[in-house]
């Protein structure tokens, strides 16, 4: 809810409500799939095959890199972190995480995620996706001396909030090979993109489309519309952000 300025709704006293849980599936679902598309370089071969470069096979033609196997770092452990989890064991990925709040043990060890530090994260991950809020604290969480940490054979996925990346740092090391690749489904200034990802190969990107599939937006319309017919019939809304505008 970043959109919103929840400090001045607050001071009008005026309800702000989100629509958590029913988003986190689908959102997982899309991370993955990005995930997948950068590693494998689907979308430069479609359109390597659209633009008719396709004459015969060739051994190094279009050469991706492995998923299975390799280990997925979690920036957050979230809801949509720990889904994220849960699909990487099917593709046997090691699974390293870090956050502000660990899960209980047992969850841990279900999921199998290992706890490490942020540096660590940055130093181990294949793939490093990132699923934490946008607050003061965050923003270009993910930098240059960051990007530097990762390995020059690591991806870099965003389904979070684009202002946790600093886009500029992040063109210059899909320009330079720092990194191998960047999938994104969030920006720093949405609609307008950085125009350094227009002309690079290895970045694949997504017009913030975590939540869009028929049943999860049906999902968010019904939970937005349950918080506004508690609001309305005097009730505390079951997602209200701001929970002080009823004292």
């Amino acid at each position: 809810y970043d959109n919103i300025d929840v400090t001045a709704c607050t001071r009008r006293l005026i309800q702000v409500t989100n629509t958590p849980g029913v988003v986190t599936e689908s959102t997982a679902d899309l991370a993955f799939a990005l995930l997948l598309a950068v590693a494998r370089r689907v979308v430069e071969n479609d359109r390597y095959i659209r633009e008719g470069h396709w004459a015969r096979w060739q051994w190094g033609m279009q050469w991706g890199g492995d998923v299975h196997g390799k280990t997925l770092g979690l920036y957050g452990f979230g809801r949509i972190g720990q889904a994220m989890a849960r699909r990487a064991g099917g593709f046997s990925m090691r699974i390293l995480y870090t956050a502000i709040d660990r899960p209980t043990p047992e969850l841990e060890r279900e999921l199998g995620a290992e706890f490490v530090s942020p540096e660590e994260l940055l130093r181990e991950a294949d793939f490093l996706s990132l699923h934490i809020p946008l607050t003061p604290e965050t923003h270009h969480r993910i930098g240059a001396r960051e990007l530097a940490v990762m390995k020059s054979s690591a991806f870099l996925v965003n389904t979070s909030r684009g202002k946790v990346v600093d886009e500029a740092a992040l063109v210059e090391a899909l320009r330079t090979r720092q990194i191998a690749g960047a999938a994104l489904d969030v920006f720093e200034n949405e609609p307008r993109l950085h125009p350094g990802f227009v002309t690079l190969p290895n970045v694949v990107l997504s017009p913030h489309l975590g939540t869009a599939t028929a049943e999860t937006r049906m999902a968010m319309a019904m939970l937005a519309t349950d918080n506004l017919l508690a609001a309305l019939d005097g009730q505390r809304p079951p997602n209200l952000v701001n929970p002080e505008v009823l004292s």
